[in-house]
């Protein structure tokens, strides 16, 4: 009974000493039926990934994607789920906006046989964004990130009504928000409109264009839709629509507060952050505040007046 005792303490000793185990690798989420349509399921990426979502929409042939992941083997793994979820084959894939999360997967999607399409100011847009954010991203990601630039098909340069698997969408071609350029998609109530929401995450205000940002998001109310699908965080109601106008709006005022003048400091530029964090607790990606904020500073900025234009330099008629 004592060598049992004594093995039993040495045992109990040796696992208190024993490292914990590693947490588990974060999992992407997917999920069939969004909001109570078994039509429409959505694929949110790892945060390595920055939890992009895409969706996909089940017709009577197949499937359509709504944009295409950052990480080429997240467009994998997404493809797959979606053709084993449904039992169909993916008929096309949409590109929203010249962001790399939405764009990057196009070429693995191509290789597929998937065809994949944008507006032409969305297509003419991506060479370029491309080229800054490689040069951000490839060496940290490589190879799981595309080094050719990718090039989806132009379905055109207005709004128009794309048909495949089955199904009737129409494509809203829109102007300048969170990017240069915007397609959404809308289907029977559905709204997919990529980052022009972000659902309880920090917007991508790298643009600083609030003004147009608001303009689409006032188009878009007045679609009158059921459910909008978020480029990052959970889909919703319409009520997406105004909380995300509201934030933009908190946004402009807590910017404008600091008055706006000449490059965007340090100093301000913390008490800018905390100011937004405070009034947006548990907001995922302040990191995109750091990117946002000088654009929307620079925008809100009142242009400088030249000595030769002030009034008390101004030479009388």
């Amino acid at each position: 009974m004592r060598h049992f005792a004594l093995c039993f303490a040495v045992l109990l000793a040796a696992c208190a000493g024993a490292p914990p185990k590693p947490p588990a690798a974060p999992q992407a989420r997917i999920e069939q039926a969004v909001m109570g349509d078994t039509r429409v399921g959505t694929y949110v990426s790892v945060p390595r990934g920055f939890d992009t979502s895409s969706y996909w929409i089940e017709g009577p042939d197949g499937l359509v994607l709504i944009d295409t992941q950052f990480l080429p083997s997240s467009t994998v793994e997404l493809a797959d789920a979606a053709e084993r979820l449904t039992g169909k084959k993916i008929a096309l894939a949409i590109v929203l906006h010249p962001n790399p999360d939405k764009f990057n997967g196009t070429a693995t999607l191509q290789q597929r046989g998937v065809k994949v399409v944008t507006s032409a100011q969305v297509a003419a847009l991506i060479p370029e964004v491309h080229k800054l954010r490689t040069q951000w991203f490839y060496q940290r990601y490589k190879p799981d990130y595309p080094k050719e630039t990718p090039r989806p098909e132009v379905f055109g340069d207005a709004t128009t009504t794309l048909e495949a698997a089955g199904l009737k969408l129409t494509a809203h071609v829109l102007g300048p928000g969170c990017s240069g350029a915007q397609v959404v998609i809308e289907h029977e109530g559905h709204l997919f409109v990529g980052d022009l929401v972000a659902n309880r995450n920090h917007a991508w205000m790298e643009l600083g264009l609030l003004d147009e940002w608001q303009a689409r998001l006032a188009t878009l109310k007045a679609l009158n839709p059921k459910f909008v699908h978020p480029g990052r965080g959970a889909s919703g109601g319409p009520e997406l629509l105004d909380a995300q106008a509201a934030y933009l709006e908190r946004v402009r005022a807590i910017v404008g507060e600091a008055q706006p003048k000449g490059a965007l400091d340090k100093p301000t530029m913390a008490r800018l952050e905390k100011a937004i964090q405070d009034a947006y607790p548990g907001y995922g990606y302040p990191y995109f505040l750091k990117i946002g904020l000088p654009g929307v500073w620079k925008a809100l900025a009142a242009p400088e007046q030249t000595p030769e234009q002030t009034p008390a330099q101004t030479p009388a008629p």
